[in-house]
């Protein structure tokens, strides 16, 4: 019986581990404002619909996406949206997220607002 719930125990944790990990990691809120784990600041483009990009070539250069690799997957308001070219691109409430290039530091929020379609994601 002992053996038993040790098992059942180490099952729950691994599951537990496993659904924790689900959303990208380090992702968090810092004055309000959704940042990676470095800090960064993360946006959403005006031009995209609910689990599709349109932002590539020249624009993915100065808008580059918060990647995701194939074992990720959704969880809560994350998802998971597959790009043109094959690649992963994690969302929030269904909506690509992208750096900005001028974003040089921790905190900074330089493209919020830029051509009126780039967008801080506000917690």
């Amino acid at each position: 019986m002992h053996n038993r719930a040790l098992l059942i125990g180490a099952a729950a944790l691994v599951f537990s581990v496993s659904a924790a990990s689900a959303a990208p990691a380090g992702i968090k809120t810092m004055n309000d404002v959704l940042v990676d784990a470095n800090g960064m600041t993360l946006y959403i483009f005006d031009n995209d619909t609910t689990g599709v990009s349109n932002c590539y070539d020249k624009c993915a250069a100065n808008w580059p996406p918060l990647m995701a690799t194939d074992a990720d997957m959704a969880d809560g308001d994350y998802s998971v949206i597959e790009r043109t070219d094959g690649t992963k691109q994690w969302a929030y409430d269904g909506m690509p997220l992208y750096f900005w290039v001028n974003d040089t530091q921790p905190g900074d929020t330089t493209g919020d607002g830029v051509g009126g379609v780039w967008h801080v994601v506000a917690e």
